[in-house]
């Protein structure tokens, strides 16, 4: 059993107190959609450590807007470049334009709990976004992480996971009746699965993977969910607090993972609060499940994964 990472940071600690005292001068990082919600603020938090951070988004008018902002509050100029997750050939655009190293990859772009729609392959749009999208950018991106020496992957999960694990006989909601939750809740438990099978294979390149929960933050990713919906799902779960995160304090566990000094050479794990999670035990926000850090199921996803894409 290997130990439990604490630290001194908590579900209240913001991005900035996480990051206070980091140097990042010289790191080059990646955040897509770093346009809206927690992501602007984990862009903000590597620009103003002296990061040069390029905004990988959707809308690049947006990503504008947003770089100008970390401009005024930073001092440093933020780059933005399109990146579509779930369109394969922007992806690759994406990748063939980066050029030398690339320290800190953020994956933070998401799409929740929105009705069924498919990509031009077929594909469930959930899946197809929140893991195959980012999975792809970062097997193209990997000459470049190897190359930094010491790189970060961020992979952003969600309490959700505990809804679904990977349904490997039928991912795509093929055959069973398609449920907006459990297709969200299979793709954050992918994320997870993704930083434990590609710490496992990119260890030798120096490259570490951890996924994370930032907590409950309103923002643009709840545009599939209205205020009803979230209010059922609250009372189901049995939640009492109202206690929402702001944008700052949601970028804090993404922040940690990207940048803590305490987690040199860790990979393969899930952190929620700033702080390692407890395996098994289970409540609406806390915990991860013991199937998104099972290695068999890692494996399997990577070899789906890379054969999905190829086909």
């Amino acid at each position: 059993m290997t130990d439990r990472i604490t630290t001194p940071f908590n579900a209240q600690s913001t991005a900035a107190e996480v990051i206070a005292g980091v140097d990042l001068v010289g790191r080059r990082a990646i955040v897509t959609g770093g346009a809206s919600g927690i992501g602007v603020e984990t862009a903000r938090a590597l620009a103003d450590a002296g990061a040069e951070v390029t905004l990988a988004v959707r809308n690049v008018e947006a990503g504008r807007q947003t770089a100008e902002d970390i401009l005024d509050t930073t001092g440093n100029k933020v780059l933005v470049a399109p990146l579509d997750l779930a369109d394969q050939a922007s992806i690759a655009r994406f990748v063939a334009g980066w050029d030398g190293p690339l320290h800190i990859l953020v994956n933070n772009a998401g799409i929740m709990a929105s009705p069924l729609m498919r990509t031009p392959q077929g594909w469930e749009m959930q899946f197809a976004t929140n893991h195959l999208g980012h999975f792809a950018l970062a097997t193209g991106l990997h000459s470049a992480l190897a190359s930094a020496g010491g790189a970060r992957i961020v992979s952003v999960s969600s309490s959700a996971h505990h809804r679904s694990p990977v349904v490997f006989d039928d991912i795509h909601f093929e055959r069973r009746e398609y449920e907006p939750w459990s297709a969200y809740g299979q793709s954050k438990t992918a994320n997870v699965l993704f930083a434990v099978e590609g710490s496992k294979r990119w260890a030798d390149d120096g490259i570490t993977i951890n996924a994370l929960m930032p907590g409950g933050i309103r923002t643009n990713l709840q545009r599939y969910v209205d205020d009803e919906e979230i209010e059922r799902l609250r009372v189901a779960a049995g939640v009492t607090d109202n206690m929402w995160k702001t944008p700052e304090q949601g970028a804090a566990t993404s922040i940690l993972v990207a940048t803590s000094p305490l987690l040199e050479g860790i990979g393969g794990r899930y952190f929620e609060d700033c702080n390692e999670a407890v395996v098994g035990q289970l409540s609406a926000r806390n915990g991860v499940a013991a199937y998104a850090l099972d290695p068999e199921a890692a494996a399997r996803l990577w070899q789906v994964s890379l054969d999905t894409l190829a086909a």
